[in-house]
């Protein structure tokens, strides 16, 4: 409830790697199976004698209990802290907030410890909220979640999830503490001291137990570098980037939307207009009849299972050339979704607190390894059009200060260069040539002077298909060309980059060998059905199987990059801030 903010949205099914044990028929186990020792601490004196005692351990694992999911507005109701399996602590927390102080207070020596290492299960929660109360959090740290998510992206990374997976242990549930029905349930105030003791020291103590096993499986899969030395660092850089947040200019968004909803209205009409009739433009049931039993702009429009006609933008985007309402429709929804997703969205964001944005980072979402960004999303604000470029007005640095964007150039091509060693690319980047100039010009065998734009847009298009594995079939659609012709260019192009051809036929034959695939840093991706009978099936998992180390090695560099950043500007106390 409070501690699985961040679990994975990927898969709804627990697929389990060979070394996590699969869940078996039988029950799994709890805490009245075992015997366990777990202390309510709710006075001064007794959080000094157990202080000293934590002052003296290497390794501390930490679960707090708050009011709230928003780091900025949650209280700690408690702290729960384990050094040993099994055993563990609670510390409650007076409501008052001077009371409240003091007892954080006796903590601080801990939490800011070198020399101790913080666990903990999603532990950036916990460090964030510990932010927003005036502890910065200091020494090593290491995250189960992220642990869990190393070992296999897919699953499903909630502290429930994993306990049943590793350890056949079934947690307390948090409605056995405040109720099952949602406008029945107390709140986490109101709970019992010795209930909400064995809920929140279980958690630390299931978290330890879970550690314990998980860092083996991390030596035996060879993730120790990219946790180790890629998420683990990275974790307080991003919970120090959530803390700051950044500036918005809420008027820029106010004045944008306007003009956004007023193009809208217009396209509402043209809509109409050509349709012959108003209609309920968002619901795909009457865009459906519309188009296809009332305008026909198809004779065998597809359907979904329950009988209903397609109406996705992948649908209509190739329908495009029967009718002009479609391209119409389809402007419609892109500007639709501009306003209610950001222009309209982003201000209710800001933080009354900080008149800032304050989003969440999120490491264990993407089996890719990219960073995901909730709460709201400002990672994937669309460029393609104008009206989304114009957002990033928006975003704008306090006063006296400058933003300065940085990013590498072509990283993911000149990653693929690197692994497949071809000659003739890795030239292009040591040249510092227009790669998708070059690439047309190898590709269409003329000179480069001579490349024309049109060429040079195809060779781009060709370029970062390659990267996903892109067949004829996806070429000439995107090019919009015969598919005679796309596989006419995919074999000149394999022809001028043979050793790009080459890696990407040993990266699937890797992944047939071994159910997975890796980046530089070793990173995993598991590729379960690339060995599928179903060709359709199997060929998208082949697409994965290329993509992912590319990808994913584009991702931890981006991160390397972050962590060296953010110790360089501390390291020379710049004013500067990520």
């Amino acid at each position: 409830f409070y501690d699985q903010i961040e679990e994975s949205k990927i898969s709804e099914e627990l697929f389990l790697d060979e070394n996590l044990h699969e869940l078996s028929n039988s029950s799994y186990q709890t805490i009245t199976d075992k015997q366990v020792t777990y202390k309510c601490v709710d006075n001064l004196s007794e959080l000094k004698a157990l202080s000293s005692i934590l002052l003296n351990t290497d390794l501390i694992s930490v679960d707090l209990e708050t009011t709230s999911l928003d780091v900025k507005e949650a209280r700690i109701l408690g702290i729960a802290l384990s050094i040993k399996e099994n055993e563990g602590w609670f510390i409650s927390i007076p409501e008052n907030t001077e009371n409240m102080c003091e007892y954080l207070q006796d903590l601080i020596p801990i939490f800011e410890n070198e020399n101790i290492t913080k666990l903990g299960q999603n532990i950036k929660y916990d460090i964030s909220v510990l932010r927003w109360n005036g502890i910065k959090i200091r020494g090593p740290i290491v995250d189960t979640m992220i642990a869990h998510y190393l070992i296999d992206p897919d699953q499903r990374h909630n502290l429930d999830a994993i306990s049943e997976a590793i350890l056949n242990y079934k947690p307390i549930h948090i409605t056995s503490l405040i109720g099952n029905k949602k406008n029945e349930q107390i709140s986490m105030r109101e709970v019992n001291l010795k209930d909400l003791t064995d809920y929140a020291t279980e958690d630390a103590d299931i978290t330890l137990q879970i550690w314990n096993k998980l860092k083996y499986i991390l030596e035996e899969k060879n993730l120790g570098k990219v946790f180790y030395e890629i998420e683990m660092p990275l974790l307080p850089v991003l919970t120090e980037m959530e803390y700051r947040g950044i500036n918005i200019d809420r008027s820029i968004l106010r004045e944008q939307s306007n003009e956004v909803g007023e193009i809208i209205i217009k396209l509402e009409n043209l809509i109409y207009t050509k349709a012959g009739m108003p209609f309920n433009i968002n619901s795909p049931k009457q865009l459906g009849e519309v188009l296809f039993d009332l305008l026909r702009i198809v004779e065998k429009p597809k359907k979904t299972k329950t009988g209903q006609y397609q109406t996705g933008e992948d649908v209509l985007a190739e329908l495009k050339s029967k009718h002009k309402i479609v391209e119409e429709i389809l402007r419609y929804r892109q500007l639709a979704k501009l306003k209610n997703t950001y222009l309209d969205a982003l201000p209710n964001e800001i933080s009354k607190k900080t008149s800032r944005i304050h989003t969440t980072f999120s490491q264990a979402v993407t089996t890719t390894g990219r960073l995901s960004s909730q709460n709201p999303n400002i990672q994937n604000i669309p460029i393609r059009t104008s009206e989304g470029r114009q957002i990033r007005r928006a975003f704008i640095p306090q006063n006296g200060y400058q933003l300065l964007a940085c990013d590498y150039s072509q990283i993911e091509l000149r990653i693929m260069a690197e692994l497949s060693g071809d000659d003739k690319l890795k030239e292009g980047f040591f040249n510092n040539d227009d790669i998708h100039t070059i690439t047309a010009s190898n590709v269409f065998k003329i000179d480069i002077a001579d490349v024309s734009r049109e060429m040079r847009s195809k060779a781009k298009m060709i370029n970062f298909g390659i990267l996903y594995g892109i067949s004829a079939f996806g070429l000439s659609k995107r090019l919009d060309i015969p598919k005679s012709e796309a596989s006419e260019i995919i074999t000149q192009y394999q022809n001028a980059y043979p050793d790009v051809q080459n890696y990407l036929e040993r990266t699937i034959l890797f992944a047939q060998k071994n159910g997975y695939v890796e980046t530089i840093t070793g990173r995993r991706r598991y590729i379960r059905d690339i060995n599928a009978k179903n060709k359709l099936v199997s060929s998208g998992a082949e697409r994965n199987a290329i993509n992912a180390p590319i990808q994913g090695t584009a991702a931890d560099m981006i991160k390397i990059a972050m962590i060296r950043i953010e110790n360089l500007l501390n390291k020379y106390k710049s004013d500067t801030k990520m």
